[in-house]
């Protein structure tokens, strides 16, 4: 492990987010995500049979946005398989409202709007940010097809490796390039 030796510990819960993105064949993009959630440790649950066993997953959603090539949401859907209130699956049922909204700056406050808080589910939400960011990582195929060399990089300033002033961006696009 390249982290530093911890203390003594127990493992008392796991989150697993995966996400795929996909190319389709009409055209459009699928951005799929899955949350698991499990403990260590067996404990009482009223809506699942009185107990949630160790391993057992407490949450597992689904949600998928099919994208244009703009970015705009042709489709959202959820599937909240697991969870641990029985009310709790009812929670998907706005996701739908999200179609329309552009991945783009400001998107998760309107996207928040529709289906944070008591609109939904906090996980949902929460996915909805390692979502946009596969949504970036799939389509940089379609965007390296299209690059303009004279503009600039759509990461540009994004983190500290391609911020003006960094090594990185002088040697690789020096006419951005701000320090000293």
């Amino acid at each position: 492990m390249p982290l530093e030796q911890p203390v003594e510990r127990e493992l008392l819960h796991t989150r697993n987010i995966i996400c795929h993105g996909y190319q389709r064949t009409d055209g459009l993009w699928d951005i799929e995500a899955r949350l698991v959630d499990t403990k260590n440790y067996d404990f009482s649950n009223k809506d699942r049979g009185g107990i949630i066993r160790t391993g057992e997953a407490l949450h597992d959603l689904y949600l998928r946005l099919t994208l244009d090539n703009e970015m705009f949401i042709i489709k959202a859907e959820s599937f909240l398989n697991e969870t641990p209130y029985n009310f709790c699956k009812q929670a998907g049922k706005n996701t739908a409202s999200l179609e329309g909204l552009q991945i783009a700056p400001g998107w998760m406050r309107k996207a928040r709007q529709r289906v944070g808080g008591t609109n939904g589910c906090t996980h949902l939400t929460e996915m909805l940010k390692t979502i946009a960011t596969t949504a970036f990582q799939t389509f940089s195929i379609e965007r390296h097809k299209n690059i303009d060399p004279q503009a600039k990089p759509l990461y540009f300033n994004s983190c500290m490796t391609h911020a003006s002033d960094s090594p990185v961006t002088l040697r690789d696009t020096p006419e951005f390039y701000t320090g000293k």
